[in-house]
């Protein structure tokens, strides 16, 4: 039976793959962002009547990050008309270990729509889609809180149990906290990206305060410098960012993948070869 779908951030890092897994399973998938027919623009709710017409269900993913100042407000918003809108399931992507994501949670815990929370730790794909990118081409990263420990997780993973999620009422009601099998420091990750691209990557620990200088100079929106401070300062050392969960494998009945597989596939890309080849 396929059912109306709306990915809001549908082009996003798990939204894309969400909807990609959805298709192929053929449900009726309508994308929620700013450049879709009806858009779907977090910064003017006047047009979220429109996207949410006829949509039964929905995977909604918050951008940049629902602890940043203002994702309360807008997820109460969407939760409104939700309700309003006769959608009937809210699978909401939030962040693991992370106290004002969870204020967010409680709305749609609290909504009387049907709900799965997806709790991920940081993404296997900030290395190759985000931030973390530009310092790996450029073959140095800088970054403060070396030697914290995080349980990275893929978003084929991340989205594989959104879908199932999505799709399966037994799934209703819970929390689930997605990791990877494996903890690792950012030392590791960079020796791992190294290994597998082929390329000599270094990497020198700096203070937080030196980061955040830097991270402005780049010309990173406000609200992203935000974030990333608050991730590094309030989150990566939280003592539930380090514990690996089982959640992936009692959702998927496999094991999450592995970062060095990540590395693997996406090294084959080239991805973080780009610059050099550029260059040269």
């Amino acid at each position: 039976m396929s059912n109306n779908i709306l990915v809001i951030g549908g082009t996003g890092k798990t939204g894309r793959k969400v909807v990609q897994l959805l298709v192929a399973l053929q449900q009726n998938v309508r994308i929620g962002s700013r450049k879709a027919s009806p858009v779907f623009d977090w910064q003017d709710p006047s047009g979220w009547a429109k996207a949410l017409e006829g949509i039964e269900k929905m995977y909604v993913t918050f951008q940049p990050d629902l602890a940043v100042p203002g994702a309360l407000d807008a997820i109460e918003a969407l939760t409104h008309q939700a309700r309003k809108s006769g959608v009937k399931k809210i699978v909401l992507l939030s962040g693991k270990g992370e106290k004002e994501a969870e204020l967010c949670e409680q709305l749609v815990m609290h909504s009387g729509i049907d709900y799965t929370i997806v709790r991920a730790s940081w993404f296997n794909q900030n290395f190759s889609e985000s931030f973390f990118l530009d310092p790996i081409l450029a073959g140095h990263v800088a970054l403060p809180k070396a030697e914290a420990k995080v349980p990275y997780v893929d978003t084929d993973d991340i989205a594989e149990v959104v879908v199932e999620a999505l799709l399966n009422a037994n799934h209703n009601g819970k929390i689930y906290e997605l990791t990877g099998p494996r903890l690792l420091t950012f030392p590791e990750v960079v020796s791992e990206i190294s290994k597998a691209s082929g390329r000599e990557i270094t990497f020198t620990p700096i203070s937080m305060q030196a980061y955040t200088s830097m991270l402005k100079e780049a010309g990173l929106p406000e609200d992203y410098v935000w974030l990333i401070n608050y991730l590094f300062t309030e989150v990566l050392d939280a003592a539930g960012n380090k514990q690996i969960s089982g959640d992936i494998e009692k959702v998927l009945g496999r094991k999450p993948k592995d970062f060095t597989e990540y590395a693997g596939e996406t090294a084959a890309t080239g991805v973080w070869n780009a610059r050099v080849e550029t260059l040269g």
